[in-house]
């Protein structure tokens, strides 16, 4: 029996410290962009007036904040339901939201496509990673 449960905590230390992997590659993605359109949104490529480039920045440090919040779920991920669904739930709105004006308005550049893969793929993949080693 001793055996059965050493080899049920170091698989699931195995998921646990994979999941945290995971989630620490994927937070680079809002962290890096959120980091650059925040300190100079003038790289998100955006034409428009000086109050424009400041909401893209402001949205910017939101993901910023988003990706940070994230990778502070890494040291105790299991524990962390809560807040890694909250998130979750966040950046899935903003992907639904984002899908819902690529197909209005017929833009599917790379620019579009890869943060939907993030925000309406990998994100609700790791989320329900998460859930599955919570439990």
């Amino acid at each position: 029996m001793d055996q059965e449960a050493g080899a049920l905590i170091g698989y699931f230390f195995k998921r646990r410290r994979a999941l945290q992997v995971a989630v620490a590659i994927a937070g680079l993605v809002p962290v890096t962009a959120g980091a650059a359109g925040a300190f100079d949104p003038t790289l998100l490529e955006l034409a428009g007036s000086p109050q424009t480039l400041s909401h893209a920045a402001y949205l910017s440090g939101l993901l910023l904040g988003i990706g940070v919040a994230f990778w502070s779920t890494i040291p105790a991920i299991e524990t962390k339901s809560g807040r890694f669904g909250l998130l979750a739930a966040i950046v899935m709105l903003g992907g639904l939201a984002r899908l819902f004006t690529a197909v209005r308005l017929g833009v599917w550049t790379p620019s579009v496509a890869w943060p939907l893969v993030m925000e309406l793929g990998v994100t609700p993949a790791l989320w329900l990673w998460q859930r599955r080693v919570a439990r």
